[in-house]
């Protein structure tokens, strides 16, 4: 198969694909953790991502083809979304994406559900390590979960010695 067929495009989204980025999140996300509340219509999902997310972070998309297959959201030091089609995982899609936000922050925070054994392996595989856990009181679906924190390293310099003399 041709590469330039299996590396997914990476687009900064605009307001015309928040449809799309908010049904990526409900199928991966429930595709993954299956016994959590479905809180929000897909109709009102939309509309977080476009009066929520779209004003106040940077999203971007991944698409393979013609087909938008993941989504991240984030700014400030956060992580707000990052989801990649089932079909879709396992093939460096969440890795280019959050490349792209490290790009961008020397900080980052997240948080992940405790449960989701996949996104937290996913994500301590990048360097992301966990900083706090809850039980869940202070979010909407009341899911255990893990605040992730990730931290560029300072670059090092090499100073040559002088030799001695």
């Amino acid at each position: 198969m041709d590469d330039a067929l299996m590396k997914p495009e990476i687009m900064a989204l605009t307001a015309d694909h928040m449809q799309a980025a908010a049904g990526i999140r409900r199928v991966a996300l429930w595709q993954r953790l299956p016994w959590l509340p479905d809180l929000h219509t897909p109709e009102q999902e939309e509309q977080y991502w476009r009066m929520h997310l779209l004003p106040d972070c940077s999203i971007l998309g991944a698409a393979m083809g013609n087909q938008l297959v993941g989504v991240i959201a984030y700014g400030d030091n956060w992580i707000e979304q990052l989801y990649v089609l089932p079909g879709f995982q396992g093939m460096g899609i969440g890795s280019s994406l959050l490349g792209c936000a490290k790009e961008e922050m020397n900080e980052i925070r997240l948080w992940t559900f405790r449960r989701n054994a996949g996104a937290r392996s996913f994500y301590e595989r990048h360097g992301f390590t966990a900083e706090k856990e809850t039980d869940g009181a202070d979010n909407e679906e009341r899911e255990p979960d893990v605040l992730y924190h990730w931290r560029r390293l300072p670059e090092r310099t090499l100073r040559l010695q002088p030799s001695g003399g």
